[in-house]
């Protein structure tokens, strides 16, 4: 399987609101930038979209390692939260559905096709990618 990394980002002008999402993804010397966004959404959506739309570009079964400042992202899958939603037909732990749910299930789906670990970054500090990330997203609400 390929190495890949992703680093991932999204953004939010208000919470709901116009949103971005960014991400990086490298390959051997290879690095590709994409971004996109919504006239209203959630950084929550966000956050996960740019990590679905990294997976969609993939062309064959890869090891990757996912690069997020969102503990919602990262803390699902280092967690397990996506486990117990699956098992409880997509509730979360207070019997509730889950939110975001359309985006949790296309994620989940892609990361059936690739070996993915999700790696915490501390964002808006000094990680060159996470940061290029927040600018792609922020760039991308300026083009709604």
């Amino acid at each position: 399987m390929k190495d890949v990394m992703i680093y991932t980002d999204g953004a939010c002008s208000g919470n709901p609101g116009p949103g971005g999402w960014g991400a990086v993804l490298f390959f051997g010397a290879h690095q590709k930038e994409i971004s996109g966004g919504e006239k209203h959404t959630t950084n929550n959506r966000m956050e996960i979209q740019a990590v679905i739309e990294g997976l969609k570009l993939l062309k064959e079964p890869c090891q990757v390692k996912v690069y997020s400042d969102s503990a919602y992202v990262v803390n699902c899958f280092q967690k397990g939260w996506i486990n117990g939603w699956l098992r409880n037909g997509w509730k979360n732990s207070k019997k509730d559905p889950v939110e975001n749910q359309d985006l949790w299930k296309e994620l989940w789906e892609l990361m059936n096709k690739h070996k993915v670990e999700y790696v915490k970054v501390k964002g808006h500090s000094d990680n060159e990618w996470n940061n290029r990330c927040d600018e792609l997203a922020r760039e991308a609400i300026k083009r709604l």
